[in-house]
């Protein structure tokens, strides 16, 4: 195994000094660079109307992230819009539904939420609500998984495109000179294609979060050396943690 001394972190670092890669960078005397591989760009009103979605005629509206919440209440205000009265708002998790005090009187409104992080939980209990429509807020770039298991149970969630996941370009004085790349998304692993097309396996660690994450980099031809989530091991960190206590 390959000795790791620096590890770059596709993600924003984190905002508390506590922090599960504090811990790497204090147990095991490694540098944790976090460098964003891609950012995000909120679509404009006239992008959004091209999708013909007309938000005064729905009645429920799920939220996947804190960034789908800002960027809808971000296109109703530049559209001039009045969110309907009746509008049910369906949350990801308590974390993201408490978010949505920042738009809306939290008391006066419809809000749910899953204990679970999955919406799929939910559809029970929208079966026996027939009435409205409902929509989604998306990324351009996103999986069809939550809509297809809704249209399995005869319920319609349309989903609604209001920003977008773009590449960020790598700042050419940066030299990509990490042991470990840690990457959480396919976006991500396109993001690392495209900025460092000649990027081989050869003295890196790949790290990679997720099904889709892993199957991006497999897909480019690089398969990665750590995995999550696994039984064993739930997230990124606790699986890089067993790679550096196994490192000879």
């Amino acid at each position: 195994m390959k000795e790791i001394h620096k590890i770059l972190v596709s993600q924003p670092r984190p905002a508390s000094d506590k922090n599960p890669y504090s811990e790497l960078e204090e147990h095991y005397g490694v540098e944790c660079d976090f460098h964003q591989l891609i950012h995000i760009e909120g679509l404009d009103v006239h992008e959004f109307r091209k999708q013909h979605i007309y938000i005064q005629e729905y009645t429920a509206v799920f939220m996947n992230s804190r960034l789908a919440i800002d960027h809808f209440f971000r296109l109703c205000q530049e559209m001039r819009l009045q969110v309907p009265e009746q509008m049910h708002y369906y949350c990801i998790s308590e974390q993201v539904a408490n978010y949505l005090s920042k738009y809306i009187q939290y008391r006066k409104r419809r809000v749910f939420y899953s204990e679970h992080n999955r919406f799929e939980d939910m559809i029970p209990s929208l079966k026996r609500r027939t009435e409205g429509k409902m929509m989604i807020v998306m990324s351009n770039v996103h999986s069809d998984d939550v809509i297809n298991s809704f249209t399995k149970h005869k319920l319609t969630l349309t989903p609604a495109i209001m920003y977008r996941t773009v590449v960020s370009e790598w700042p050419k004085e940066k030299p990509l000179d990490h042991d470990m790349i840690v990457l959480f998304t396919p976006t991500g692993v396109a993001a690392l294609k495209k900025n460092f097309p000649k990027l081989k396996k050869e003295g890196k660690v790949f790290a990679c979060m997720g099904k889709q994450t892993i199957a991006a980099m497999q897909d480019w031809g690089i398969e990665p050396d750590i995995v999550a989530p696994t039984p064993e091991f739930p997230g990124i960190t606790s699986a890089i943690k067993h790679y550096l206590d196994h490192l000879s």
